[in-house]
């Protein structure tokens, strides 16, 4: 990521953050309810695909070959603390930094890890271009997950490249279709259009899901939401700075690679349906960006850094090791992998933080 593109997404997650106080009152959290928990009830759309689906965060052994033992454990962690679903492969390094054998392995181990569990399985379908992505499409069809999620394919430069694309994606889909608006770090093509979003959704009874993360995003999601029941679901997202906001424009769940806290983003995705505590889902959002905000303090890659001891801490991870992209976000030829490392202050500052969320986690000890 450019410094450019770092300095960018620090000022607009901050705003958010700053912006999170003023909403958090007793009228806005009834909000929640009026709107997020009536839109669940009258939108047509699988009752299973909605709620926070965090994305599982890869593992990997001091080798730096993808732990697929640590991967299955990660998804009993995610199911043991209640969460409605979880998502793999699907941040930009599990999709750009793995090679395709291992996300097909990885997709085999999780649909195996989850089967007869409560916590639905959604599996990330993409790719350079439609080719690549119907590779994972049909292998993802074989195991039958719950759903699937597909962001633009990197080579895609216009908005009928994108409508190609996922209309390859509906010829095979048999299950929902989660579109995620944004692409990755090759990608240079435009965001789908609201109109696209909503042609394709008329199209396929599979599709209309929808992990809204393109500026401008709020006029967006007021715009999909609006266009309900074409539109079936709308997912946050961005690390979920901005969730209790969007829940209350009726967003029905959030989308980010937090499944560290999946027990307090299901505590505060409880709290958002039932509308009969809005003291506690005020104070369980303020825990949650309590937590994120140690980005501003605490160096580290965006998406995992910190989040890595947790890992260690709740028994899940064996170390906090990551594979990173090359020079101006290139793929390296071999792994580079490196490992976070932390200072005592800094795991000081987490091991207060954490104890923060206690009262919204799940209780006793994860066992694998």
């Amino acid at each position: 990521m450019s410094k450019e593109t770092q300095i960018t997404r620090r000022h607009m997650l901050g705003t958010m953050m700053a912006g999170a106080s003023g909403i958090i009152t007793g009228t806005a959290l009834q909000g929640c309810k009026s709107t997020a928990g009536r839109n669940s009830r009258n939108v047509i759309g699988d009752p299973r695909v909605q709620g926070p689906f965090p994305i599982l965060s890869t593992p990997f052994t001091a080798s730096g070959a993808v732990d697929f033992d640590v991967l299955a454990k990660q998804a009993r962690f995610v199911d043991w603390c209640g969460s409605p679903g979880m998502i793999w492969p699907q941040s930009g390094d599990s999709v750009d930094l793995l090679t395709t054998n291992e996300k097909l392995r990885g997709m085999e181990v999780l649909a195996e890890a989850t089967r007869g569990r409560h916590s639905a399985l959604c599996l990330g379908v993409q790719g350079k271009d439609t080719e690549e992505m119907l590779l994972f499409a049909k292998h993802a069809e074989k195991l039958a997950p719950a759903a699937i999620i597909s962001r633009p394919p990197d080579t895609g430069k216009t908005e009928d490249d994108l409508r190609q694309y996922w209309r390859a994606l509906s010829s095979v889909a048999k299950r929902p279709v989660i579109i995620q608006t944004s692409g990755g770090v090759a990608y240079k093509g435009p965001a789908p259009s609201i109109k696209l979003l909503l042609e394709l959704a008329k199209e396929s009874p599979h599709f209309g899901y929808v992990k809204e993360e393109s500026a401008p995003i709020v006029p967006r999601m007021k715009e999909l939401v609006a266009a309900k029941p074409t539109i079936r679901r709308v997912f946050s997202a961005m690390g979920g700075f901005g969730w209790l906001y969007q829940a209350r424009l009726g967003t029905e769940g959030l989308i980010t690679e937090r499944a560290v806290y999946a027990d307090l983003l299901t505590a505060i995705w409880e709290r958002m349906q039932s509308g009969s505590d809005p003291d506690g889902l005020a104070d369980a959002f303020s825990k949650l960006l309590l937590i994120l905000n140690l980005r501003e303090t605490i160096p580290c890659n965006q998406l995992r850094g910190y989040h890595l001891y947790v890992w260690k801490k709740r028994g899940v991870f064996k170390n906090m090791l990551s594979r990173n992209y090359g020079p101006k976000n290139s793929i390296p030829a071999s792994p580079n992998v490196s490992e976070q490392i932390l200072i005592q202050e800094d795991i000081d500052e987490i091991e207060s933080r954490f104890a923060a969320l206690k009262p919204y986690l799940k209780r006793g000890s994860f066992v694998g």
